[in-house]
């Protein structure tokens, strides 16, 4: 998955920090960029001996969120969690200094497994996608029973107002990337449609979850597991730009999103499927089932609020790599097509808060 540099670095610089702070690594190094990573670039590094690395960077130039690209704090989560069963990657080194390759930067385990796009898993049998879902969630679960105190990581983030600030947070980000011009042409990247009637509806504390504070991935999606190469369980949870301190909702339906998407095709890039005809594939309520016996509680009452929520927050991703590929800022090679997903997702942000709004009640919550 790893090929021609597109954002270059300064090799030697590197090297040298290597040779100081990471004996592990033996040099000369060998460097290839991922395809992946629409936010922060991310590299493979190759030691003489062979051993591989992988390295994640912010990208280059004046940043447009600075709440965006925080690869201090994915160090910082994953090196916590390293003490935990909840499976991460060994972190070597976290590098601040900017005078090594420009922007800050860490080096993590390259782990060797299956990093699978399609949740269908069209390429395992029936009973190895009924585990290798059931330990996605089961993974899942784990993180989220987790008490940030007993790893270090109390100050992580607040344990209450989770979607207060979220909403807070996405309103800021998405007023400045609305106003991102494209370097060639000029043209505002545009605000999301509805956004304030979205807003309006999201702060509704009735409507919002009863708070919860657990660590949360803030991504987590079957394309940022890794498997093991030939058993159906995680060996690794990969991205971690968005954890923080929250409520456990916001990954279980981001993780649950394909069920969501179910016969809608106007997105083009996100995974989607239709229970009952992929033989193993778990229903949303197994699914639900396996994480309440788990995690201790059980979400299905807050659903519906999440995954309007969801898609919304999506749609401000989205609205994010438009706005950086208008600056061409975009790491990934997918950027420009990727950003012109946002017009469709927040028409779906939009009817799905229409549809919460209908199924809303006056119901106090227990």
């Amino acid at each position: 998955m790893a090929g021609a540099v597109r954002q270059p670095i300064d090799i030697q610089s590197l090297e040298r920090y290597i040779s100081e702070h990471v004996p592990e690594i033996q040099v000369p190094i060998d460097l290839k960029q991922f395809g992946f990573g629409q936010s922060n670039p991310t590299y493979q590094i190759t030691g003489s001996n062979g051993v591989k690395y992988v390295m994640r960077k912010k990208p280059p130039g004046k940043l447009l969120s600075k709440t965006a690209h925080q690869v201090e704090r994915e160090y910082k989560v994953i090196h916590a969690l390293e003490k935990t069963n909840v499976p991460v990657p060994k972190t070597y080194c976290l590098c601040e200094d900017e005078k090594v390759v420009g922007t800050a930067f860490y080096i993590m385990e390259f782990l060797e497994g299956r990093i699978i796009e399609d949740p269908t898993m069209p390429d395992v049998t029936p009973a190895e996608r009924t585990e290798m879902w059931h330990d996605a969630i089961r993974t899942l679960a784990k993180l989220h029973r987790i008490n940030p105190k007993d790893v270090g990581l109390e100050g992580f983030g607040r344990p209450s107002g989770f979607y207060d600030r979220q909403i807070k947070t996405f309103s800021t980000i998405s007023k400045a990337q609305a106003e991102a011009r494209d370097v060639e042409t000029n043209e505002p990247v545009g605000q999301i449609p509805h956004i304030e009637e979205m807003l309006d509806f999201f702060r509704n504390k009735h409507l919002q979850p009863t708070d919860r504070g657990t660590p949360i991935h803030g991504d987590y999606k079957i394309d940022n597991l890794v498997y093991h190469k030939t058993e159906p369980r995680v060996i690794g949870i990969l991205d971690w730009e968005m954890s923080t301190i929250g409520h456990p909702l916001s990954d279980l339906v981001n993780l649950l999103n394909p069920y969501s998407l179910k016969d809608r095709n106007e997105v083009k890039h996100l995974p989607k499927f239709r229970e009952g005809q992929t033989p193993g594939l778990p229903t949303q309520q197994q699914l639900l089932k396996w994480y309440a016996e788990i995690a201790g509680w059980d979400p299905s009452p807050d659903m519906a609020y999440g995954v309007a929520f969801g898609f919304f927050r999506a749609t401000c991703i989205y609205q994010g790599i438009a706005a950086r590929y208008a600056v061409r800022q975009a790491s990934s090679a997918k950027a420009k097509d990727n950003a012109t997903q946002r017009h469709p997702m927040g028409k779906l942000a939009w009817e799905y808060v229409q549809k919460s709004k209908a199924a809303a009640t006056d119901k106090p919550r227990l």
